[in-house]
Order: structure tokens, then sequence, then C-alpha cells
């Protein structure tokens, strides 16, 4: 079935125009994109590794934790190859299936992210709310099941709209103005009617945007009627510093993709496309382990002990 609507387009492979408009930007784009995602990779493997082995990170908040660093190395993995790889070769094509390729996992990757913020919102919203209750409200059976909904429901919504995608026409050039098969790119390649396409990308963003906000914006105005309710004031700061860490990921994360989809559809908003997609596909998955490592005492402590290790065993 795929491959006969492939079949029905006339482009076969596509035109990545990139950043090839500012060849003078390139190379240091090159190098500082390089440096992001090793950082990314890094920090990513790192907070999946130091929770495995540290007991005291055998938590349902590091659980899904080690998720979303799981899921920003996905997604980071996505783009940023193939960003990396069109900002120092003049042969900037893409396959058409392998676009799709892309278009799929990114977009699973990104709606799963959501929904796992969400479930960390309503995993805060227990440790404040039930401290007593937290370890049996939150158990591993719930855990496991939350963590599913939202790999499900990312891969349903990707295969949804990568279906309706595959059913339209490309005509040549087939030339795309971005880095990669962002939605709205891969539809002005488009030579058929998008509308059937566009309405249910609508739907689908309007429904897992607003219901993951919503679930979040509910567990954090429990949590702050809880906080004001707090006469202790170390209860107090420790409320606020399990939330911060979350608050700041959830805030990055929501705020840079409204931008992206608030901007308006013309010429001269596509370099700004451009710069929130790098944004939220490079920056962000390198932020994440930063934002949460960086505030937790146990997370550093940890990482202090596998450096000491290491240096141990060369010096010996």
């Amino acid at each position: 079935m795929v491959h006969a609507m492939i079949n029905q387009s006339s482009v076969t492979t596509f035109i990545l125009v990139g950043f090839s408009e500012y060849p003078h930007l390139q190379p240091p784009l090159f190098l500082m994109i390089l440096t992001i995602y090793t950082i990314t990779l890094v920090g990513n493997v790192g907070i999946i590794v130091v929770r495995r082995i540290n007991p005291k990170l055998h938590t349902p908040m590091y659980f899904f934790l080690s998720h979303l660093s799981f899921l920003d190395i996905c997604y980071s993995s996505v783009f940023t190859p193939k960003l990396l790889e069109i900002l120092i070769v003049e042969h900037r094509t893409i396959f058409l299936k392998g676009c799709m390729t892309q278009f799929f996992f990114g977009c699973a990757c990104v709606i799963t992210e959501m929904f796992m913020l969400a479930v960390m919102a309503y995993d805060r919203f227990v440790a404040v709310c039930n401290p007593l209750l937290y370890t049996v409200a939150m158990s591993h059976q719930l855990c496991g099941l939350l963590i599913a909904g939202s790999y499900m429901w990312g891969g349903l919504c990707a295969v949804i709209i990568t279906y309706t995608l595959l059913e339209l026409s490309y005509c040549e050039p087939g030339i795309i103005n971005h880095f990669g098969c962002e939605y709205s790119a891969i539809i002005s390649v488009s030579c058929s009617d998008p509308s059937f396409s566009q309405m249910t990308c609508l739907v689908i963003s309007i429904l897992s945007e607003g219901s993951s906000l919503l679930i979040t914006m509910a567990s954090y105005v429990f949590i702050v009627v809880t906080i004001i309710k707090m006469p202790s004031k170390g209860g107090l700061r420790k409320a606020f510093s399990t939330c911060t860490s979350h608050l700041t990921a959830i805030s990055i994360f929501h705020g840079i993709i409204l931008l992206l989809y608030c901007v308006p559809n013309a010429k001269s908003s596509q370099l700004l496309v451009k710069v929130a997609t790098v944004l939220y596909t490079v920056l962000i998955p390198m932020l994440n382990p930063l934002i949460y490592s960086l505030r937790n005492k146990d997370v550093k402590d940890t990482v202090k002990r596998l450096i000491g290790s290491k240096l141990h065993r060369h010096s010996i």
C-alpha cells in the first residue's frame, strides 16, 4: 500500500536547502551543532546509566526521566546527523522514503515527549500532594502503563499524519526550504490538495498539545495549592525544588513548539522556522539532562563517584 502511494508521486528525491543561503555560517554552525549533539548523547546516556547504577534513583521520577532521556537521544538523532551532513556537502538530497521515515520518527518522538512531560507533572503532583502514599500510588504497573500509553499515542499520531502525507503527490523540482522533513516543509512541495492532511495534523496537534498542557496545568494548580498550605518552610523549599527542574523543561519545550507553530507561513519567516526547529530538535535534547542533573544532589554524587572510581583505576 505504502509503495503504491509512493509510486504515484513524480518526485522520488527531495533537495534540502538547509542553510545554504548563508555559506559563511555553515562551518561554525557545523562545529556548534556537532558539539551540542555530542553533549546531548553523553548527557542523556549519562542520565540513563546513572539511574541504573544508583539505587536511590530507582524511583518513578527517574524512571520517567530515563525514558525522557531515551526520547531525547532518538529525537535528536532523527534530524541532527542529516543536518550535519548537508552543512558540509553540496549534494543535499533525501529520498522520499527517507523523508517520510524521518518525519514519522520525529513526529512520534515529539508527541511522546509531550505526554512524557505531562506524566512527569502528574508524578510531581502525587509526590507533593500525597507524599506518604507516593510509592503505593505510583506503582510499577501504573508507571509502565503511563509510559506505554505515551509511546502508543505518539506512534499512532505519527502513523496517521505520515499516512496523509504519503497520499499526496510531490512534483518537480522537489526543493524543501528546510534542513529536514518537517511537516510544513513537506506540505510546501506537494502539488496536490493538502487540506485533508492539514486538517488531520491540526486536530491531532490541538488534541495532543491541549490535553498534555491540561494535565500539566491541573497537576501544578494542585501542587501550588498544596505548597501554599504548607506550614513548614523546609517542606516548602523541598516541594519547590522537586518541581523547578520539570517546570523549566516544560516551559522551554512547549514555548519553542508554540513559537514554531505561531510563525506565519511566509517566505520572510522561513529562517525563523529553521532556527526554531534547530532549537527544539538540537538544543532541547541537550538541555534536559543539564536541567535535571545540575539541580540534583543524588545525580551529581553518582557522577562524582563514577569519575573518582575511573581516576582511581587509572592511577593504579
